[in-house]
C-alpha cells in the first residue's frame, strides 16, 4: 500500500511539472529596491513566497524606482515560455567587464535573465543556457550567438531578449566583457517541487559549474 501511495504521489508531481512547463508563464521579475557599492538588492514573489535577490559586482547605474523604461518595447521578452516583459524601469547596467553574481535567498527553478543592449558583448555563465527570445528593443536589434559549449553567447548587434538557466539554482555567476553599458534584470516563475524529506540531501549535493552554481542539473 505504501508503494502504491508513493507511486501515485510521484506521478502527480510529474503531471504537475509537465503542465507547468507546457505553457507560457507569468514571470516574477525582480523589484530592485536598494543600491550600495558593488551591490544591488531586491526581491521577487515566486509561487506566493518572497525570494530576496542580490546582484554583486561592478555596475555603472541601477534604477530602482522611476527612470527610463528600457524594457519597452516588450516584444523581445515575450515567447512561448514567457508571457510578460519586465513591468517597470528597474534595471542594472554594467559597463566594466568581469565577474558578477546574482544570489537568491532560496533555490529557484529555471531562473531567467532579461537583457538590454548587449552589443558585441562576450559572456559566459559556465552552465548551459537557453535563448528563449530576442528582437528589436529600446536600442535597436541584434542576435545572441551561442558559444560552442552552450554556456554563453556573443552579442552580434544590440541584443535584447531573455535567456533561461534550466535547473535549480541558488546563484548565477557570469563573466562579461566591457562596453558602454548593457542592462539586465532577473526573474523566475516557480520554486522547485521538493521530493520526500529523505531525498533532500541529494538536492544539496549537485554539481557546481565553472562560474554558475546550481542545486540540480536538468537532464537533457
Amino acid at each position: 500500500m505504501k508503494k502504491v501511495g508513493m507511486t501515485v504521489l510521484a506521478t502527480g508531481v510529474l503531471v504537475m511539472a509537465c503542465i507547468r512547463s507546457a505553457q507560457a508563464s507569468t514571470v516574477s521579475w525582480a523589484d530592485w529596491t536598494s543600491t550600495a557599492p558593488l551591490i544591488v538588492s531586491g526581491n521577487m514573489i515566486v509561487d506566493g513566497s518572497t525570494v530576496s535577490v542580490t546582484f554583486s559586482g561592478q555596475y555603472v547605474f541601477a534604477q530602482t524606482s522611476g527612470g527610463i523604461n528600457y524594457w519597452n518595447p516588450s516584444a523581445p521578452y515575450i515567447s512561448t515560455s514567457v508571457d510578460n516583459a519586465p513591468p517597470n524601469s528597474d534595471i542594472i547596467a554594467c559597463n566594466f567587464g568581469g565577474f558578477k553574481t546574482i544570489t537568491f535567498s532560496r533555490v529557484v527553478k529555471d531562473p531567467l535573465l532579461a537583457l538590454v543592449s548587449w552589443n558585441s558583448n562576450t559572456v559566459d555563465f559556465g552552465v548551459p543556457i537557453e535563448i528563449l527570445s530576442y528582437g528589436k528593443g529600446y536600442w535597436g536589434n541584434g542576435t545572441p550567438i551561442l558559444n560552442a559549449g552552450g554556456t554563453g553567447f556573443f552579442g552580434s548587434g544590440e541584443v535584447h531578449g531573455v535567456i533561461r538557466f534550466p535547473g535549480e539554482y541558488n546563484s548565477i555567476t557570469f563573466a562579461d566583457s566591457a562596453e558602454y553599458w548593457h542592462g539586465l534584470t532577473v526573474g523566475a516563475t516557480s520554486l522547485p517541487l521538493f521530493p520526500e524529506p529523505g531525498t533532500m540531501l541529494l538536492l544539496g549535493t549537485g554539481l557546481i559549474g565553472l562560474f554558475g552554481s546550481r542545486i540540480k542539473r536538468k537532464k537533457k
